[in-house]
C-alpha cells in the first residue's frame, strides 16, 4: 500500500501543470519550413557579442538557476543550448527561459495531464507533424529545438503579437493567465541586459 502510494506521488511530481498546443493542420508550405527549422543540425555554439559577455550571461543566468539545477556542467549546456535554440527562432533567451520555468518548472521529464514533454512542454503530434519518428522529446536540444520553433511559428501566424502566440502555445488563446505568468517570470526573474548589470556592481 505504501509502495503504491509512493508511485502515485512520484508519478504526480512529474506531471506539468501547463497546458498544451493544440493540433492545426498547416499549409504544406509551412509544414515543410517547420521539417526544415527542426532537422538542421548546426552545433549548437550561441552568439555573443564579447568574450565578457558571455562569461557575464552565463555566470549570471547559471547562478539564478543553480537551486533548479545543481549539477554546474548539466546547467551550463542547458543554458547554452537555451540561448542557441532561441537565437536560431529569432526568440529573446530570457522569454524562453522565463516560458521553460512556467511551463515544466524546468524538470526535463515534465510531462502534463494532456502528454506535453520536457522542459518546453511539446505535445508528440508535433514529432509526426514536422519531425521524425526517431525524435525523443526528452531528450534536451529536441525538446528545445521543437518549443522554439513552435513559439516562432506562433508569433508568425499572429503578427509578433507575444500575448496571443503565447497563448497558443500553452492552448489557452484569449486567456491572459498564461501569457501573464511567462511575462511576469521572464520580466522578474530573467530579465538581462547592461543597467541590471550595472545595478548589481
Amino acid at each position: 500500500m505504501r509502495l503504491a502510494a509512493l508511485l502515485l506521488l512520484t508519478a504526480w511530481g512529474l506531471q506539468a501543470h501547463a497546458g498544451a498546443q493544440k493540433y492545426e493542420p498547416l499549409a504544406a508550405s509551412v509544414q515543410a519550413a517547420l521539417h526544415a527549422a527542426i532537422a538542421d543540425r548546426a552545433a549548437p555554439e550561441p552568439r555573443f557579442a564579447s568574450i565578457e559577455e558571455k562569461i557575464d550571461w552565463l555566470t549570471e543566468m547559471s547562478r539564478r538557476l543553480e537551486k533548479r539545477m545543481p549539477d554546474r556542467q548539466a546547467r551550463l549546456e542547458f543554458l547554452k543550448t537555451v540561448r542557441y535554440e532561441a537565437q536560431r527562432a529569432g526568440l529573446d533567451p530570457q522569454l524562453v527561459l522565463g516560458l521553460i520555468e512556467v511551463e515544466s518548472g524546468f524538470r526535463k521529464y515534465a510531462v502534463s495531464m494532456a502528454g506535453a514533454r520536457g522542459y518546453m512542454q511539446v505535445m508528440p503530434f508535433w514529432v509526426d507533424l514536422i519531425g521524425e519518428k526517431s525524435h525523443n522529446l526528452f531528450h534536451l536540444r529536441t525538446n528545445l529545438r521543437y518549443g522554439c520553433t513552435i513559439l516562432r511559428h506562433y508569433l508568425d501566424i499572429e503578427n509578433g503579437d507575444l500575448f496571443r502566440a503565447l497563448g497558443r502555445y500553452n492552448g489557452s488563446l484569449g486567456r491572459p493567465e498564461y501569457p501573464n505568468m511567462v511575462r511576469a517570470a521572464w520580466e522578474k526573474r530573467w530579465a538581462w541586459g547592461p543597467r541590471i548589470i550595472q545595478a548589481r556592481q
